[in-house]
């Protein structure tokens, strides 16, 4: 008797190693980040892609705001073109971070997304900050 778990046989072990290597290349979680920011190692930026709205009402520290919507060249200008975003949004069931993911992919700019978003972050037991972005994000 097999369960629904077993019942697709997992595939063999060469190839798991390639699928989750490769979903590192891809993914970090919030443990990752919050380490990197709080052992100041951040060599990221960390772009909050929610609304501004949402931002204001609570972030992860030191993370900048702007919405999806709003990459683009011009407002990516500012930072060197190997830098390293990695981006966030409400949650699993948000897929703001896919589709910033791919507009930066689509602007040649190397991207990762944060799994679990801000559901993810308050999960793990961190706090967010509120307050409005330092800087106008809507060009």
């Amino acid at each position: 008797m097999s369960s629904a778990v077993s019942r697709v046989p997992a595939a063999p072990s060469e190839e798991a190693l390639r699928h989750f290597e490769a979903l590192l290349q891809f993914e970090t979680d919030c443990w990752d980040v919050h380490h990197a920011i709080t052992n100041n190692r951040q060599d990221f930026v960390l772009l909050d892609v929610r609304s501004i709205e949402c931002f204001t009402k609570g972030h992860v520290d030191g993370a900048e705001s702007l919405p999806h919507a709003r990459l683009n060249e011009g407002t990516l200008a500012k930072y060197p073109v190997d830098t390293l975003f990695v981006v966030y949004c409400a949650g699993p069931h948000c897929n703001a971070t896919e589709k910033a993911a791919i507009r930066l992919a689509k602007l040649g700019r190397p991207v990762k997304k944060m799994i679990g978003g801000v559901t993810g972050w308050i999960d793990e037991g961190f706090s967010l900050v509120a307050g409005a972005p330092t800087e106008d994000t809507s060009k």
